[in-house]
């Protein structure tokens, strides 16, 4: 009996995706894709008390071409949100607004930490964070957590 294309799953398109870890004084990007599930550190954006430079975003956006936005959401230990999390939204929802991509949240909590630490693993134990920021690595964290499961993903 033939297989009727109806019965057939749909084929997934595979999409390219950046990653946002929001922070006040910088922003940390990440840039992946789905078919791979590969994350990799992209740039440490400078901001000021969480405002970036708006045309350096519209930049990395041109040549990535991303399908989905993700911004890091940090959430208190307990799951519950910390009062950073409301400038993260606006962040993400900005984000949204001002380049008309789909935007959702991503539980972070610890990929900073983390970050800090896959660095000392590495050897490369910096004099100070500020100086060579991790945020980055933290932003290919959220991709990642986001590939784990990415039903877990909130709407800003």
């Amino acid at each position: 009996m033939p297989v009727t294309p109806d019965a057939t799953p749909p084929i997934r398109q595979p999409r390219s995706l950046l990653a946002f870890d929001f922070g006040t004084g910088q922003i940390g990007v990440a840039v992946g894709q789905t078919l791979t599930h590969t994350a990799n550190p992209l740039a440490v954006l400078k901001a000021r008390d969480g405002i970036p430079d708006w045309q350096q975003i519209g930049q990395l956006l041109s040549e990535w071409q991303p399908d989905q936005l993700l911004v890091g959401l940090p959430l208190n230990m307990d799951g519950s949100e910390s009062d950073f999390c409301q400038r993260a939204r606006k962040f993400a929802r900005r984000l949204h607004g001002r380049f008309g991509i789909a935007v959702l949240m991503v539980d972070e909590r610890l990929t900073t930490f983390a970050a800090k630490g896959q660095q000392r693993d590495q050897g490369k134990r910096p004099a100070s964070y500020r100086r060579q920021p991790v945020d980055d690595l933290a932003a290919a964290m959220i991709l990642e957590t986001w590939f784990s499961d990415p039903s877990a993903a909130l709407a800003p």
